[in-house]
């Protein structure tokens, strides 16, 4: 099994909606990061969904290794 493309080695600063639902590229490919454009279709990989559960600020993981996925736990910084 390969291994995600790190996208970049820092989280995504993103504003998510109450009740809206995405979808975070877990292979790293995606010219829409960090979300899932469909390219993970050349991979084994998967985007994983999500609802926001309120509107805020979130950090979604960039290197795409994190423990939390899809948001950011730091795992990054030992890349």
């Amino acid at each position: 099994m390969s291994e995600p493309q790190i996208a970049q080695k820092a989280p995504y600063v993103v504003e998510v909606v109450a009740g809206e639902t995405y979808y975070w590229c877990a292979c790293g490919h995606s010219k829409t990061q960090p979300f899932c454009d469909g390219t993970h279709r050349h991979t084994h990989m998967l985007p994983i969904k999500f609802v926001a559960e309120e509107s805020e600020t979130v950090y979604l993981c960039g290197c795409k290794h994190s423990e939390e996925k899809p948001f950011c736990d730091g795992s990054h910084a030992h890349l």
